[in-house]
């Protein structure tokens, strides 16, 4: 079956920089569009960025120039740099990626989230 697999969280000083990995493995045919979501305790998920198959990206108002999202298809693998962090940008990041297990069949898996703390 199919799972992700996040890794780069951490603490770090705001102005610092992150990057996030997020990882399908298993029964991954191919992976379709991609995206980042982060959730501070609280508050709602909210869409940081994504990646569509034909490289299309996205990014929230609030980290534009800041993050880049990019993806390596021959890994499977969907990334986050985050430069120049805030403080507001604290929280859970979760990767979405919709995997096809097969030609054609294609479902949204979720990552475990992983933790991200920038202080001041």
């Amino acid at each position: 079956q199919v799972q992700l697999v996040e890794s780069g969280g951490g603490l770090v000083q705001a102005g610092g920089s992150l990057r996030l990995s997020c990882a399908a493995s298993g029964s991954v045919f191919r992976v379709g569009d991609m995206g980042w979501y982060r959730q501070a305790p609280g508050k709602q998920r909210e869409t940081v960025a994504t990646i569509a198959t034909t490289a299309h990206t996205y990014y929230a108002d609030s980290v534009k120039g800041r993050f880049t999202i990019s993806r390596d298809n021959a890994k499977n693998t969907v990334y986050l740099q985050m430069n120049s962090l805030k403080v507001e940008d604290t929280g859970v990041y979760y990767c979405n990626v919709n995997v096809e297990t097969m030609p054609t069949i294609s479902d949204p898996f979720w990552g475990q989230g992983t933790q991200v703390t920038v202080s001041s």
